[in-house]
């Protein structure tokens, strides 16, 4: 939907680095024609889907298009239409009308005031919290799909209970369907977002008026093959291309064997199409040449 990394947030956990175009300008970044041509190309290999997602290396409502591109979506296929953002733009009537023809929005919110929200998310000089906040509130009021507010947690920032009971009190006002709470689980931008412990975070689900799952990816999930043997090369790097992923990631995103995504995923590394980053205890595979932290 947006160049690589074209965001309205600078997160310290971004799992692909630091944002190289903070803006809230909103434009045609990438053609809805383009975008459709290719959803038509995978919709007909017949590969059972749960949802399309609008997501991306980026904030998606950044485009100007999205609206007509979700009205386009559900004119080709009856798979429910969702869209991942940050919540940043939903105070402007315009972005708010775009997505009402979606089925299920993701938002995010990842602090309670206003000090917090500049630390974590570092947002565009132009966006003020409260505005942020009451957008998420307006947007969820007049939504007939499911909304699902996403709550990223730092151990020590915003993991600790003062703050998460901030963010419980936000919650309520804003009235989502469900909240999805999540830690950092993949490289972030910086090296001091750190996640919060499997026990604390399970502690801090109660917190929450809402239903609410915590949904970090901290341990093996069972996988359901259905495609193996039948991923390229080219599919992986472009899973790669959107995120550091693990092996399983790999194996789970595209439908096949975790065997034969290490194969693959060892055979690009020798070819130098791709790399490791470790992260705690665990291998992530990236791109050469992707983004990661820097001083830009």
């Amino acid at each position: 939907m947006v160049p690589f990394k074209t965001c309205t947030y600078d997160c310290v956990y971004c799992q692909l680095g630091r944002t190289r175009n903070r803006t809230t300008r909103r434009e045609e970044y990438v053609r809805v024609d383009d975008v459709v041509d290719e959803l038509k190309r995978k919709l007909d290999t017949g590969s059972p889907s749960d949802y399309i997602t609008l997501a991306g290396s980026g904030e998606p409502t950044l485009n100007a298009q999205i609206g007509d591109l979700i009205r386009r979506i559900k004119r080709l296929t009856l798979i429910p239409v969702a869209v991942c953002t940050n919540g940043s733009l939903l105070w402007m009537r315009e972005v708010r009308d775009s997505l009402l023809a979606a089925d299920l929005v993701l938002p995010s919110l990842d602090a309670g005031d206003e000090e917090l929200f500049r630390y974590v998310n570092r947002p565009h000089p132009g966006i003020a919290f409260d505005r942020m906040v009451d957008g998420l509130v307006e947007f969820t009021s007049q939504f007939t799909g499911s909304v699902w507010l996403e709550v990223l947690l730092l151990d020590g920032v915003t993991g600790i209970p003062f703050a998460v009971k901030k963010l419980a009190a936000l919650v309520e006002r804003i009235n989502p369907a469900r909240v999805q709470l999540n830690t950092v689980s993949r490289p972030p931008a910086e090296e001091f977002a750190l996640a919060v412990p499997d026990n604390q975070m399970e502690r801090f689900r109660g917190f929450f008026p809402v239903r609410t799952e915590v949904i970090c990816e901290t341990g093996p999930k069972r996988l359901r093959p259905s495609l193996a043997g039948r991923a390229s090369d080219a599919d992986i790097l472009a899973l790669l291309s959107r995120r550091p992923c693990t092996a399983r990631d790999v194996a789970r995103g595209l439908g096949i064997h975790l065997m034969e995504a290490i194969k693959l995923l060892d055979r690009l590394v020798s070819a130098e199409r791709a790399r490791t980053l470790i992260s705690g205890s665990r291998t992530f595979y990236t791109i050469v040449g992707a983004a990661r932290a820097s001083g830009s």
